[in-house]
């Protein structure tokens, strides 16, 4: 039986004490969360820069011509719309409201997160997301995603819920169409669908999108010309490329060069990264035969590389890395693959970035490259893992691949229910 099924069913007595053992920890978690934020401030800039794009909206103003902060609109008008009801709250009521939205998002993320890969057992995953909550806000891309009041984890979740429902869905794409329209970069997992036969969904994907931007356009027809004929192609408004904020590969070229503009070597960089991950993506969703949890990878390649080629993902794009580190969890069985895992954890709650100088980007010494641009390396590092271990594992006569099928032979009915959409 799929465990994603079971989740319906209330747990089994015997995983009571867990479940309370682990909300508690929570509780600890999130209240020291609380007490550094308040400690060290929070501007959660981003959350009114929303807000501003929502009064915009409510009073007909020139969105895109407006500031916060000195910060211009860079999502579509569709998401504007989405953030008119952030304009009837004041900003300290707001805050608490954004602040308890994004850790219940966080557990939603976590919960979609373990459903994709079908593990633990339906009696301990209460306990597994409450204590994944409670230790999640620590990671860099989560806590700067509070610190900003942004919008990430609900795209998350968005493509998530997406992804975790079966492929005979109807309505399957619809999420994923959603967080296209909100911020642009989700649409990768469209063209994944496609690649991966799963041609409805990502049609339904597309047309959900279109509808979106129909919408916008029909009620603020200025702000959407504006946005798809000029706003939309201009990087600029979204940041400064160089900036250690930026955690695409564009923005590590950029530094390691030390200019603003790496030209040509930047883009032939994304573009071969691009097609290597993306290929690695549809090759790991296509491959259930051969590789555990094919889907579950195909998604996180999917979403890594939209990060990596993105010109601008700022450090709070990737939290993506909730599902990546419980993939890695459940299948820390080798010293190798615990090595990763331990590297994983290290490079998300080191917050490293941070500590470098130079957080303008330009004339960083060579040692704080790595540092610098942390995300970019793991990233690739976690491609060129999965493309390795596809390899692997179809190659005849590999040991690797053996030990690999022979791991998939005991599991081979939860591989197929997982993929089953």
């Amino acid at each position: 039986m799929d465990e994603r099924i079971d989740t319906s069913r209330p747990a089994p007595a015997g995983s009571a004490p867990w479940t309370v053992a682990a909300a508690c920890i929570a509780v600890v978690l999130l209240a020291a969360f609380a007490v550094v934020r308040h400690l060290h401030g929070s501007t959660m800039i981003d959350m009114l820069v929303y807000r501003a794009e929502g009064a915009a909206v409510v009073h007909g103003e020139d969105l895109y011509a407006m500031r916060e902060w000195d910060l211009p609109a860079t999502y579509p008008p569709f998401a504007a719309m989405l953030f008119v009801p952030s304009f009837w709250f004041d900003v300290s009521t707001l805050r608490v409201l954004v602040v308890l939205l994004n850790i219940g998002l966080l557990a939603l993320a976590v919960h979609l997160s373990l459903r994709l890969i079908g593990w633990p057992r339906a009696r301990h995953r209460p306990a597994a997301v409450l204590l994944a909550t409670g230790l999640g806000v620590w990671l860099e891309p989560v806590y700067t995603t509070f610190q900003y009041g942004q919008v990430n984890l609900a795209i998350l979740c968005l493509v998530l819920w997406d992804l975790t429902r079966p492929d005979r869905n109807r309505f399957k794409g619809v999420g994923i169409g959603l967080a296209t329209a909100i911020k642009i970069t989700p649409g990768l997992f469209a063209v994944y669908l496609l690649l991966t036969g799963r041609t409805r969904a990502a049609l339904v994907s597309a047309g959900t999108f279109l509808a979106a931007g129909l919408i916008g356009w029909l009620v603020l027809p200025d702000a959407s010309f504006g946005f798809w004929t000029r706003y939309l192609w201009d990087p600029s408004r979204v940041g400064v490329t160089v900036l250690m904020d930026n955690q695409s590969l564009r923005g590590a070229v950029c530094r390691l060069l030390d200019v603003n503009d790496p030209g040509l070597i930047g883009l032939a960089t994304c573009a071969l990264v691009g097609a290597l991950g993306l290929t690695v993506a549809v090759l790991a969703g296509r491959s259930t035969r051969f590789l555990r949890r094919a889907d579950a990878w195909g998604a996180v390649c999917t979403a890594f590389t939209a990060l990596l080629v993105s010109p601008i993902s700022w450090t709070h794009h990737w939290v993506w890395c909730i599902p990546l580190i419980a993939l890695l969890a459940v299948e820390a069985r080798t010293t190798a693959r615990r090595l990763l895992l331990g590297t994983t954890l290290v490079v998300f709650f080191c917050h490293a970035m941070w500590t470098a100088p130079h957080r303008w980007g330009r004339g960083v010494a060579w040692y704080w490259q790595l540092p610098g641009s942390i995300y970019p390396p793991l990233g690739i590092a976690v491609l060129a893992v999965v493309g390795l271990r596809l390899y692997r594992a179809q190659r005849p006569g590999d040991n690797g691949a053996g030990g690999d099928r022979g791991l998939l032979a005991r599991t081979d009915h939860d591989a197929a229910l997982t993929h089953q959409r």
